[in-house]
């Protein structure tokens, strides 16, 4: 059994039977043995960051890490923005990167680089294998490190030689670590905010905003008058009829300000103190007042269910309802398209247990408040602001979660940087129903140029931020990469197709004309 064998074994063995690949020359030992090993399904992206994002989306669905499969230092490179926000999200990953045999590096190839310095920015865990008889030890290694709380990236590096030469054979794989319990202290001097009786906040995010940890914050809160909100993105939040809602903190600066104007304490679950996304001239980085402290409940690595379950004793508040959405589903809008009544639709639309990969931008700001008395369901946001995951992101969670309906809501700028995702939907068979919100420009960059206080744009700093001339006919390249579209103009329009959609097994591409 060569390395490349004893690897993909150990994978297997390790309960990693997902692998998103792009494959190279370095790496045919491992597609063999890949094509040899049975319990190991094999995705192929046709770009590496649709490989990359789609283990993101994967791990948030699962909670264990898919492999991916990238070639040498510039397929690495171009992964690393969506493995910038599978880092941002917690999500645990294993990437094998092939590298040239060792004996080979020294000759300066056309493809050497420093693999090693590539990954280590964006990876908890980097190696070298210098040999095949350790190639399988060191993969289990990076799945032990991969699922470390809450999550994290592992990076192996495969020379060639150590695919094709002899190996050990698979390895076994320890199993996961728990998280860290939460930390008493912590729990009693929440608890003594929460009594004090001055304005604070429960900030949450991670595995605190699923449907369990968000009963029990909302227990709390109901008990306290303490506020419940999330961050402004999160990796997965559970929500819908039936739930506790949480809101987000707003991405525009003056209206985050607003909300959280007032606090003296927030209680930070799994978060860190609220930041802007960006600094802007003579306005704050910190959204909260300046007299306002932070205290730290649970940190990420921590068990964020057990210091709410604790910190729910600690207030007495087990016994209090939580405030559950029993609202009646959003109503169906009618008329022009505007993103209002967007959100209205989808949240009257929505299957009940979908899952929604949410790189809306500009147009889906708020599309959180209309949805949340929609049909139960998972709701996946872009951690680390490097646009290009969504298609991706959907295509991970439709990998993981065969059984349940993925809504894509997606815009047309950052769609353009994975459009290759669509055709990994249509050789999948994937349930992705991908909304596609084209305004033909970078909407937000516009406002941003603004906010930066930049001052009157001329033609050539508008071209910069206009995605016309020609137009995307997303139709008519949705379908050359093998998922069926429409395009819609109105709201009647767009009700039928999306109801239309969602209710079809398989991808479609619905093209929102803004």
């Amino acid at each position: 059994m060569n390395g490349a064998e004893s690897l993909v074994r150990t994978l297997v063995g390790g309960g990693v039977n997902v692998c998103f690949a792009n494959p190279g020359t370095s790496e045919m030992h491992f597609v063999a043995a890949l094509d040899r090993v049975d319990g190991m399904r094999c995705v192929l992206g046709l770009f590496e960051g649709v490989v990359t994002g789609a283990a993101d989306g994967y791990y948030r669905m699962t909670d264990n890490p898919a492999a991916t499969l990238l070639h040498l230092g510039p397929g690495l490179a171009n992964g690393l923005a969506n493995i910038h926000n599978a880092n941002k999200a917690a999500s645990g990953m294993v990437n094998i990167v092939g590298d040239h045999a060792t004996y080979h590096r020294q000759y300066d190839a056309p493809l050497t680089s420093d693999i090693e310095g590539l990954a280590r920015p964006s990876s908890h865990w980097v190696k070298t294998s210098p040999n095949a008889m350790g190639i399988a030890a060191d993969g289990a290694a990076a799945i032990a490190a991969a699922r470390m709380a809450p999550g994290r990236i592992a990076t192996l590096i495969l020379p060639a030689d150590t695919a094709w030469n002899e190996g050990s054979g698979a390895v076994s794989v320890a199993p996961a670590a728990k998280p860290a319990p939460p930390a008493p202290d912590a729990v009693t001097e929440a608890a003594r905010v929460l009594r004090s009786g001055e304005p604070t906040l429960l900030l949450l995010t991670g595995r605190a905003v699923r449907a369990d940890g968000l009963e029990l914050a909302g227990k709390i809160a109901a008990k306290t008058g303490a506020r419940l909100i999330a961050q402004g993105s999160n990796a997965r939040t559970q929500r819908g009829r039936g739930r506790v809602s949480v809101e987000r903190i707003p991405y525009v600066v003056d209206q985050a300000l607003k909300v959280l104007a007032g606090l003296k304490h927030v209680i930070l679950v799994g978060a860190k103190m609220p930041v802007a996304f960006f600094a802007y001239p003579d306005k704050p980085s910190l959204l909260t007042p300046p007299d306002c402290q932070g205290h730290t409940l649970a940190r990420p690595e921590e068990d964020l269910i057990a210091a709410l379950e604790m910190l729910c004793e600690e207030v007495g508040a087990r016994g209090t309802p939580a405030p559950v959405v029993n609202d009646p589903l959003p109503t169906q809008a009618i008329g022009a398209i505007t993103p209002e009544a967007l959100g209205a639709s989808v949240g009257a639309l929505l299957p009940d247990n979908a899952i929604v990969a949410d790189e809306a931008v500009t147009t889906g700001r708020g599309f959180f408040a209309p949805t949340k008395s929609a049909n139960p369901h998972d709701w996946l946001s872009n951690m680390g602001g490097s646009i290009g995951l969504g298609p991706p992101l959907a295509a991970g969670a439709a990998v993981a979660c065969p059984d349940r309906k993925v809504v894509a809501l997606q815009a047309d700028g950052s769609a353009m940087y994975t459009v290759q995702a669509l055709w990994t939907q249509a050789r999948e068979g994937l349930d992705v129903t991908t909304v596609l919100f084209s305004n033909r420009c970078y909407q937000i960059l516009r406002g941003e140029l603004a906010n930066v206080g930049a001052g009157n744009p001329g033609r050539k700093a508008l071209d910069m931020l206009d995605l016309g001339n020609p137009d995307i006919d997303w139709v008519g390249l949705a379908k050359s990469l093998g998922v069926p579209a429409a395009r819609v103009t109105d709201m009647d329009g767009f009700n039928r197709q999306f109801a239309a959609a969602v209710a079809t097994p398989g991808p479609f591409l619905v093209e929102v004309a803004m």
